[in-house]
């Protein structure tokens, strides 16, 4: 209980200062409105309004959860309008990209650990991939896709991958030279071979940095899967709710589009972090 309460303070701080916020950023279009119909409005009608606009510069936090209510549990989640049916098509791509992105990552670490010629000129690409905005790359990808006749949910999920694989490398790589040079001189000594050594030592000893790298690398996913949809004009996923919502000024939908993004992610991760204790625990590592 104890733990709890620092975290519940910081979530009450977080959303007083954003009804403050919304009071701020909303209030001129407030006086706006009176003015125009030659009427002062007092504080308390002035926060009233604030926290009720249809089309706000910062919705209230209850409007977000109204809206998140209203898309989710009200609407049938085959229904366009449901933010449950938008979360899975933006799933989907993230979940396929997270899955190439791993093994990607996997075998290019791998790669890069055992042979000294990948580590030399691999690994500084690995690197200097990363240095390109993803804003860049995505259209890029789609239109290269797209010629080859490939549309859908793999060019998200390319873009996922993109993102996705740079954390898995380095923390692999980090993990497979993670054993001592004791360790590696009495597996010689036991006359491991290559495929043993890495078996027997290198992969478990990696796992913790694997599991911890799949964590960055999921949300990344996810990005990855919500920037993909942007430039396609995609009308359906989270990243079309996003592109809708700036359209006509529907701040609420575009929030609550974040708000389900940010959940996903968790839930992803939380997950990830699940099956690691599970893992690590049957390894004795737990």
């Amino acid at each position: 209980m104890r733990a709890v309460w620092p975290v519940l303070c910081v979530v009450a701080a977080i959303v007083l200062i954003w009804y403050a916020g919304a009071v701020a950023l909303n209030a001129q279009w407030a006086r706006d409105v009176a003015a125009r119909q030659d009427r002062t409005l007092t504080f308390s009608e002035l926060v009233a309004d604030t926290w009720a606009q249809e089309k706000p510069k910062l919705p209230a936090p209850h409007q977000v959860v109204a809206e998140l209510w209203q898309t989710t549990v009200e609407k049938n989640v085959t229904s366009k309008r449901s933010l449950v049916y938008h979360a899975w098509v933006t799933l989907s791509a993230t979940l396929l990209g997270f899955a190439l992105g791993t093994a990607l990552g996997f075998l290019l670490a791998v790669g890069i650990v055992y042979v000294r010629v990948m580590d030399m000129s691999v690994m500084p690409w690995v690197i200097a991939s990363q240095t390109i905005p993803i804003l860049a790359v995505a259209p890029m990808i789609i239109v290269v896709l797209n010629a080859m006749g490939i549309s859908g949910l793999l060019p998200k999920a390319m873009i996922s991958m993109y993102l996705s694989f740079f954390p898995v490398v380095v923390g692999m790589v980090k993990g497979l030279r993670s054993p001592d040079a004791m360790q590696l001189d009495q597996m010689r000594t036991w006359s491991a071979g290559k495929a043993q050594e890495f078996l027997k030592l290198r992969l478990p000893s990696s796992m913790p940095y694997l599991f911890t790298s799949m964590k960055i690398a999921m949300a990344a996913s996810l990005v990855g899967a919500i920037v993909g949809e942007l430039p396609t004009g995609a009308v359906a996923g989270l990243g079309a709710r996003l592109l809708a919502g700036s359209y006509y000024g529907q701040t609420i939908q575009i929030w609550s589009a974040l708000f389900m993004a940010a959940g996903i992610a968790a839930g992803m991760v939380a997950l990830i972090g699940l099956i690691q204790r599970i893992t690590l625990k049957r390894m004795g590592m737990g």
